[in-house]
């Protein structure tokens, strides 16, 4: 799995328009940002491991 993977081009903007959000906070709001985002990616991850779990079958005491 050699394959480099790339942005769309709607993620690049998409990319370029957070870029732009975050140059325009103060410090305090990045902060409190990074924390939700933060947050929000270990809810997602938590969100697939418990998907996949049940697709494989896979009962609660098992980890990944």
């Amino acid at each position: 799995m050699n394959e480099r993977i790339e942005l769309s081009l709607e993620q690049q903007f998409s990319l370029r328009s957070f870029e732009t959000q975050v140059e325009n906070m103060s410090r305090e709001q990045a902060q409190h940002f990074l924390v939700k985002l933060y947050e929000q990616m270990m809810l997602k991850d938590a969100t697939y491991k418990s998907l996949l779990k049940h697709q494989w079958g896979i009962e609660g005491g098992a980890q990944f």
